[in-house]
C-alpha cells in the first residue's frame, strides 16, 4: 500500500508501507519518473531515476513547504 501524502503541479508525493526502517523520507512519481527525498536530516534527493536536472529543485521546494506535513505522517504510518 502506497499512501498518497500530497499532489502538486502533477508530482504525487507518497512513501511505501513497508520503508519503516530507513530514516524518515517520501517517494514521489509523475510521467513515470520516480525519486526518493530524504526528510531528515536535511531535505535532499536520495535516489532519482528519469526527473530532468530542474525537476529536483521545484520537487524539494514542495517538499519544504510541507515537511512537517510529511513527517507527521510518516511517523504516524510507521509508529516513530
Amino acid at each position: 500500500m502506497s499512501p498518497t501524502l500530497h499532489r502538486e503541479k502533477g508530482f504525487r508525493f507518497f512513501f511505501y508501507s513497508n520503508e519503516g526502517i530507513e530514516p524518515p523520507h517520501v517517494h514521489v512519481v509523475k510521467g513515470g519518473c520516480e525519486a526518493k527525498i530524504w526528510l531528515k536530516p536535511n531535505v535532499s534527493v536520495a535516489e532519482n531515476f528519469g526527473f530532468s536536472r530542474k525537476e529536483p529543485s521545484t520537487i524539494l521546494e514542495i517538499v519544504e513547504t510541507n515537511l512537517e506535513k510529511f513527517l507527521e505522517a510518516y511517523r504516524e504510518w510507521h509508529g516513530r
